[in-house]
This record gives structure tokens, C-alpha cells and sequence, in this order.
């Protein structure tokens, strides 16, 4: 609790250094307000508990495409999903196989009221970077569909498009498409989660 004060007070510190006293006072900023406004966003809701509904461990199925024209390559591994920070954030730590190689990954899911929409961030063991992803949903909350851009490794920029389908408590997808320099969208990937008993 006292970190959160804590934080509430900075961020208050700063909304008021950035604006000065006389926009202060010109615009008639109400302090008061304005932390109860930020207490109310900083509430989970309907999103945070939809993405709770996953907790728990899972097997999966990947199928891969490097080259449209040829079969995907199949691999299994399991995912170890719980919620952080109180209902906020969706931690997901995976491990498996990928290319015929180990390998093990960590995502972070999460819903921000502030911006209304989903933020994803993923890590794994095959690269350096952090991949971010955002998007929205449908009307019932269980199709997810993000986006994000990184840098390819041979120049210019790849964008990145994912449907994760939340199909019901025990059984979710996530397809992965991506766009490289030059060329048009390829399906990359499907995840076929099942919940295990």
C-alpha cells in the first residue's frame, strides 16, 4: 500500500511540475480528482478476470511455417500460466521445442484501462529483444487480435499479427502471422493450448 502511495504521489508530482502553477491554476486542475480518476483505472476489471480465467497449466501443440509451399513442423511443449500484481497481469512461461531446438519463453498479458487495450510482451530463449504486441477485442472478450513491428534481421522492419481465441476454459489458439520486407503476410504459427487435468 505504501508503494502505491507512493508511486500516486509521484505521479501527481509530475502531472503538476509538467503544467506549472499557472496552467494550474488558468485550467482550474483538481488534484483531488485526478487520484481518484488514476485509483479508479488502476482497478482490474472484466479484461483482467478474463485473462485469470487462464490460469493454471497447459499442454501444446505448435505447428510452424517457414515456407508457405512446404508442411509445417509439429512440436509439443507446456505453458504455466498465473496471474501478478494482484489480478493485473497474465505471466505465461512456456517450454518446449522450437527448429529441433530447445527452448522456453516468457509472454506478461495484460489489459491497460488507461489506453483500452490489450498489451502483450514476449521473451525467449532464441533472441535478445523484447517483443510487444497491443490490440483489442471482440464484443465477448475471447478473441484477442494484436499487432507489433520489430526490426528483421536482414533490414527493414517485420509486422507482426496475432488471434489468440480463448475457445473455453480448457482450450485456447494463438495464430501468429508476420509480414517481411517485400513480401506478403504469411501465416508463422498456431498454438493449440489444452488445459491439463
Amino acid at each position: 500500500m505504501r508503494i502505491a502511495l507512493m508511486t500516486l504521489t509521484c505521479f501527481c508530482l509530475m502531472i503538476s511540475v509538467s503544467f506549472g502553477d499557472e496552467t494550474h491554476h488558468e485550467k482550474g486542475m483538481d488534484m483531488q480528482a485526478m487520484m481518484e480518476a488514476y485509483q479508479k483505472l488502476s482497478i482490474p476489471g472484466d479484461p483482467h478476470k478474463q485473462l485469470a480465467s487462464l490460469e493454471g497449466s497447459w499442454a501444446t501443440k505448435t505447428k510452424e511455417w517457414m515456407d508457405p509451399s512446404k508442411p509445417p513442423m509439429d512440436s509439443k511443449g507446456s505453458c504455466e500460466m498465473k496471474m501478478l500484481l494482484n489480478g493485473r497481469f497474465l505471466h505465461e512461461e512456456c517450454s518446449g521445442t522450437m527448429m529441433g531446438q530447445p527452448f522456453s519463453g516468457i509472454a506478461i498479458n495484460g489489459y491497460d484501462n488507461i489506453g483500452k487495450k490489450y498489451v502483450s510482451i514476449w521473451m525467449d530463449s532464441m533472441a535478445t529483444g523484447i517483443f510487444v504486441m497491443e490490440g483489442t477485442a471482440s464484443a465477448d472478450g475471447k478473441t484477442i487480435t494484436l499487432k507489433g513491428e520489430h526490426q528483421a534481421p536482414t533490414g527493414g522492419s517485420m509486422k507482426h499479427r496475432a488471434i489468440w481465441k480463448i475457445v473455453d476454459s480448457n482450450n485456447q489458439t494463438f495464430e501468429m502471422y508476420a509480414t517481411h520486407p517485400g513480401s506478403p503476410e504469411m501465416k508463422m504459427m498456431l498454438i493449440t493450448y489444452t488445459r491439463k487435468p
